[in-house]
Parts: C-alpha cells; structure tokens; sequence
C-alpha cells in the first residue's frame, strides 16, 4: 500500500491502520470494537469479510442487511444511525485522501458524516484513484452501475453496466456524491486500508 497515501489520511485527520489481507482486518476490527453499539452501511466490502457475525460475539450489531427478529429494515437503518460506532466502505479514494461515496437513501453518507462516536472506513486497494476527479469518477461509472446491477434497479447502467448516464430513472441510486476532504470534527475517524480488491 502506498506510503504517501497514508501520509496524506494523516495529515487530514484520520487515524490509519493498513492490513496486506482482508482478514487480517477483520481479526483486528473485531478485536478493536467490543462491548457497544454498531451501525453498519450497505456494503458488499463489509459483507465479504463476514464482519457482521464476527463483531456481533460482543456487540449489539444494527444493519438493514440482516434485520433482527421482530424489527424491519427501516428500524435498523435509525438505529445504525443512533450507534456509537459505525463502519462502511468507500466509493472511492483519492491518492491526496479524499474520501467519495456515493448514496441513493442518503443513510450511508449521513452515517459517515455525522452522529458516532468513532467511524471506521474500509477501503480495498480497488478503490484507490490517483486524484479527486477520477475518485468521483470512479465512483460514479463504476462502483454505482455494479451496485445498481447487484439491487436490481432499472436503469441504463445496471442494464449496460459500463458507465452512468446521469438518468431520472426512479431507481436511480447516485442522488447524491459525498467528498470527505478531511475527518469530520464530531468524531474519531479511521481508514483501514486493506491490500486487496475488495467490494465495488
């Protein structure tokens, strides 16, 4: 993982931690956050690292992706939204440390932003691009068409899977482009930067 890129997270007030495999992470996330409250925003990083059974063995887990008996996916979306900790994925990541995430409920990015205690952002080395433009373009044609592809949202690019076409499809779900340009003020923040393709 590239040195300068640390460096720069640095400097714009995250925390990192850098692990060669996704595992490695996962092991140390799920030795890092015990005994509180988690939230959890849709991401395919996240789920590929079965992070939601490890942490749960010592916390109260909260994400729309596995509702708790006798709750819905909404009541879990508000209380993710009121834990003490929370953890998603990126769209993309700039070389310079822009953060870019992109949202159709606006969940996610209001989770990131604001309301925890600490946050953590997962980042396979996929989602490193070497300049803001092209974090959010990567974020735009080509995180978003796969996600749209993977919920099965009609719209040109799930249905292409080459770009985004910037359609008024109902089901469009890039309504709005979060840039962190540094760590927001409310919070902890950390980047755990992972050596592996990992998620969209």
């Amino acid at each position: 993982m590239n040195a300068t890129l640390k460096e720069n997270l640095i400097a714009r007030g995250y925390k990192v931690s850098v692990f060669a495999k996704a595992c490695e992470a996962a092991s140390y996330l799920c030795t890092a956050i015990r005994n509180t409250t988690v939230g959890i925003g849709g991401s395919v990083t996240i789920r590929d690292m079965d992070l939601y059974d490890g942490l749960e063995k010592s916390n109260r887990v909260f994400w729309h992706w596995h509702p708790q008996e006798g709750h819905t996916s909404a009541e879990m979306l508000e209380e993710a939204g009121n834990a003490a900790v929370y953890l998603s994925s990126v769209n993309a990541l700039s070389e310079q440390g822009e953060i870019v995430n992109i949202d159709g409920n606006g969940n996610r990015v209001a989770g990131i932003f604001y309301g925890h205690q600490k946050v953590y952002l997962i980042v396979g080395e996929n989602k490193i691009a070497p300049t803001l433009a092209e974090a959010i373009t990567r974020a735009r044609n080509v995180a978003a068409p796969q996600n749209a592809a993977r919920l099965g949202c009609k719209t040109p690019c799930a249905a292409k899977g080459d770009h985004c076409y910037d359609c008024n499809s109902p089901d469009r779900i890039c309504k709005g482009v979060q840039v962190l340009l540094q760590a927001p003020a409310a919070a902890e923040y950390e980047v755990v930067l992972i050596g592996e393709s990992l998620g969209y």
